[in-house]
């Protein structure tokens, strides 16, 4: 069920369309007129963008947590990548969240990613979890393993599973990596190729 506020567009829809019915009921009902009746559809817009700017609704702030993850990515910094994993994570690979960073520590110890670029993104949202999946263009470092071996880029598809934090806040909980170059992989085949 969507929340009012991920649709920050209703509230504007409902100014327009409050205007007519003001200027008719007005008109029906001359004596009933008042100056303030006029600035109820103006403060309705402004309701609905001051919403907007200053709400920050759960599909947008799983959209920055994603984006603040491949940017971390992009960086190779695990510190900004543990900053966005829960303390309960765990994959089909990686048991604990001890185990993804000392992976990632390892895996960012030498230059490896050059630029990411998201591609496509589907977002199911049923508090107080969610599913994220999304592709990424991982454009290579030139003096990286992976850039020498076999690809300069490729496309990452990724599944995450989200969990909503008592703040409201959102954390991974769950990363499994779906596809490399649309050819079906899993943490398995990606560690051993890291080797």
């Amino acid at each position: 069920m969507l929340n009012i506020f991920e649709q920050p567009w209703t509230l504007l829809i409902a100014a327009v369309a409050t205007l007519p019915v003001l200027l008719m009921v007005r008109s029906i009902f001359p004596e009933k007129r008042h100056w303030w009746q006029l600035a109820l559809p103006p403060l309705l817009a402004v309701a609905a963008f001051g919403l907007d700017l200053f709400v920050q609704t759960d599909l947008e702030k799983i959209n920055v947590l994603i984006d603040t993850g491949i940017k971390a990515a992009k960086e190779e910094n695990p510190n900004a990548i543990d900053a966005v994993i829960s303390a309960n994570y765990h994959d089909s690979y990686h048991n604990t969240k001890k185990d993804l960073m000392d992976y990632c520590r390892a895996l960012f110890s030498q230059p490896l990613i050059e630029k990411n670029k998201k591609l496509a993104l589907a977002i199911e949202i049923s508090p107080p979890t969610a599913t994220a999946t999304f592709t990424v263009l991982t454009r290579f470092d030139k003096q990286s393993y992976v850039y020498q071996s076999f690809k300069s880029q490729m496309l990452v598809k990724v599944q995450i599973n989200l969990q909503k934090q008592p703040d409201k806040s959102w954390l991974i909980n769950r990363a499994e990596i779906l596809e490399l170059d649309r050819q079906p992989v899993n943490w398995k085949n990606i560690e051993q190729l890291s080797r």
